[in-house]
């Protein structure tokens, strides 16, 4: 009896967690599961989407990835890291404009275009800009020269 009555309560439970992680707002056990299918059935249309997103993701880096970039504070400045495993003629160009634009002055760098490009630069702000920068907007301004810069060579090909 004490059995039998213990089962119940574990199934009632069981069911009451599967009815609040599928938000269903049924009573009976059939509806609860009915709703429970349906919940799965969207989870697994969902991931079928994200990974065809991956693999479209995947599939346009692998033609034309676009370089790495990291943007460090310094005590004066940024430390600024751009890396494509392939050459990327052009480049430099837009990266130096950019830092232009924004006022930067390149103090110090290190760049190789040969079979891959790095570019390790160290930009100080102008003294006579009178706005202050951070790390976050350098690295968006770097982003946009190597999106322009990539549209541009694409229209090229």
């Amino acid at each position: 009896m004490v059995s039998r009555e213990h089962k119940r309560a574990g199934l009632h439970e069981k069911l009451q967690l599967l009815r609040s992680i599928t938000n269903s707002h049924s009573m009976k056990k059939a509806s609860i599961i009915v709703d429970a299918s349906k919940y799965i059935e969207e989870l697994k249309q969902k991931v079928e989407r994200l990974n065809q997103d991956i693999t479209a993701a995947q599939t346009s880096n692998n033609r034309n990835p676009l370089p790495m970039v990291t943007v460090e504070t310094l005590e004066k400045g940024f430390l600024i890291n751009i890396f494509s495993e392939k050459s990327c003629p052009g480049l430099l160009v837009s990266v130096l404009e950019a830092f232009q634009d924004l006022g930067l002055n390149v103090l110090e760098a290190r760049v190789s275009c040969t079979d891959s490009f790095r570019l390790q630069a160290v930009g100080g702000e102008n003294e006579e800009q009178s706005e202050n920068i951070d790390a976050q907007v350098v690295k968006q301004a770097v982003l946009q020269a190597i999106k322009n810069w990539s549209e541009s060579s694409d229209e090229q090909e």
